[in-house]
């Protein structure tokens, strides 16, 4: 191997990497604040990039009656619940603010669709489709469950990914898609050349970690959701709302997920269930950060995105066994690091 075709390797492995990074960061939040283990992430991913590839087309995607029936789905849930505590007159608010964004975003991409924007246009639009349904998922399936065992939250998250994969087939078939690359030029360094594709997914994956942290560290909502991941129960008297604490953090894992979707559907063609697989390298990514340390979930999904490239140039028809079998070591050793405090204590 020499150093062009090792630059190569290395550019994708980390490009690769850094939408596992997102996906792991989005896995981390979720756990953390809300105890789910969130399988159906590689979901949004999917969704995302099919969406935009709908767009691109000049068709409406289906994405957007995935949205209205949730919407409606909440709705008739929030209406129920409200109806039962006795508060009819809450009734109005709840149909205006759990449908009409809703119906006013499928609008809009219906009218978008025909009309052949730019890409970033598109982009934004697949954005508002998607990032809405980590709310609306939550409502449905996690908020009467929100203070069960993990293991029932888990078994609800395969239920969910089960579903959204069974969707994901209905409304955009079996065949696979991609779009052309955003930009195509190339930059030269000696003997090593770097794709703007590439600088684009590093860039954008680098501003979008920014702004979390920056939302995390600097605002309200955010600074509520990490007392929220530290101590749900002290969070909750201090008068922060883990309901909705749990909504907004569905709502960024969804945000990332689509994201990360139509960043790396330039790069490779998307499936209804390619998102199954990106999810789980996300979260061997996740694993090694122990679903609670951004940083270490950051480093080992970049990982993850290095063994994978390099392991399909060595051994391409066993690189999904070798990425998924270098958990193991990992799971070992925080079993009996685990082990040991346990001993201590």
């Amino acid at each position: 191997m020499d150093i062009s075709i090792f630059s190569v390797l290395a550019q994708d492995g980390i490009t690769t990497g850094a939408i596992y990074v997102l996906v792991a960061m989005a896995l981390v939040m979720v756990f953390s604040i809300t105890r789910i283990i969130f399988l159906p992430q590689g979901e949004f991913v999917a969704f995302g990039a099919l969406t935009l590839v709908a767009l691109q087309s000049g068709m409406v995607p289906g994405t957007v009656w995935v949205l209205i029936v949730l919407a409606v789905l909440a709705t008739l849930l929030d209406a129920g619940a409200a109806l039962r505590a006795g508060r009819r007159h809450t009734l109005p608010r709840i149909v205006m603010v759990g449908l009409l964004p809703a119906l006013a975003i499928a609008a809009l991409a219906s009218w978008a669709a025909p009309q052949r924007f730019p890409v970033l246009v598109q982009a934004v639009i697949s954005l508002l489709i998607v990032a809405p349904m980590g709310p609306m998922i939550y409502r449905i399936a996690y908020q009467r469950l929100a203070s069960a065992k993990i293991l029932i939250l888990l078994i609800v998250s395969v239920g969910v990914h089960f579903v959204l994969t069974g969707l994901g087939l209905l409304i955009f078939g079996p065949e696979g898609s991609r779009t052309e690359p955003y930009l195509d030029s190339n930059f030269v360094w000696g003997d090593v050349q770097v794709s703007a594709q590439s600088m684009l997914v590093l860039a954008t994956c680098a501003v979008l970690i920014l702004l979390l942290a920056l939302f995390f560290s600097r605002t309200l909502y955010g600074k509520a959701l990490v007392a929220t991941a530290m101590n749900r129960n002290g969070a909750r008297l201090m008068g922060i709302s883990t309901l909705f604490a749990g909504k907004l953090s569905l709502f960024f894992a969804a945000l990332i997920g689509a994201l990360s979707g139509i960043l790396i559907v330039p790069s490779t063609a998307m499936y209804y269930d390619s998102g199954f697989l990106i999810g789980l390298k996300g979260f061997v990514g996740a694993i090694l950060g122990g679903l609670v340390s951004y940083g270490l979930a950051a480093v080992g999904a970049l990982a993850v995105g290095l063994i994978e490239v390099f392991s399909s140039f060595w051994a391409s028809e066993y690189k999904e066994m070798i990425v998924f079998t270098a958990i193991i070591p990992i799971l070992l050793w925080r079993s009996l690091a685990s082990g040991a405090r346990e001993g201590e204590e």
